[in-house]
């Protein structure tokens, strides 16, 4: 076996370093070479930006017109609505709101149903609290009036606006909700 001395390991060590680092110059020297040759060939594509098109002025022909939030439109237009009153809605006007009036019909869950002395009532869940309803309460922010209540729905009439103003009836449902906590 060979026996070195430290001063042999370091000086073959140190050869060995020298060694290594002149063969990665020439590699250095050929990455260098290349990424100045890949970047004379490279040449950006720039397209040319569209000139902005003319702006031309217009006159405003509206000013004649009847402003559309003139106090004298709106004067007229709630004459109209007094002189010929929607049977339907004034009706509920008249009458003493519910407790269950001021909430969504979205927000409630219906989640039974019972028979009291022949009648038929059913079991909300609103806000965490359970409140019994018959044929003829009212329920939901539209008017909501019960009309049928079976084991599994809960069948209502709503008065509503539609898209000219004009008041209507539309149906509506509450269902059974299945495993409702």
């Amino acid at each position: 076996m060979i026996r070195m001395t430290r001063f042999q390991i370091g000086l073959c060590c140190s050869m060995l370093t020298v060694s290594m680092l002149s063969g990665c110059g020439s590699a250095q020297e050929e990455l260098r070479d290349w990424t100045a040759q890949e970047r004379s060939r490279a040449r950006p594509r720039v397209e040319p930006i569209t000139p902005p098109q003319k702006f031309i002025p217009q006159t405003y022909l509206g000013g004649d017109a009847v402003e559309p939030f003139a106090t004298q439109k709106l004067t007229v237009a709630i004459r109209q609505e007094l002189a010929a009153p929607n049977p339907l809605i004034t009706a509920e006007l008249n009458r003493r709101k519910e407790p269950l009036e001021s909430f969504p019909l979205d927000g409630m869950k219906m989640v039974g149903s019972v028979n009291k002395r022949k009648m038929p009532y059913a079991l909300l869940q609103v806000d965490k609290l359970l409140y019994q309803v018959k044929v003829g309460d009212y329920l939901g922010q539209n008017y909501g009036k019960i009309m049928k209540i079976t084991e599994t729905e809960i069948s209502l009439r709503e008065i509503v606006q539609d898209a000219s103003g004009d008041w209507i009836e539309r149906p509506a449902a509450l269902q059974l909700q299945e495993g409702a906590q």
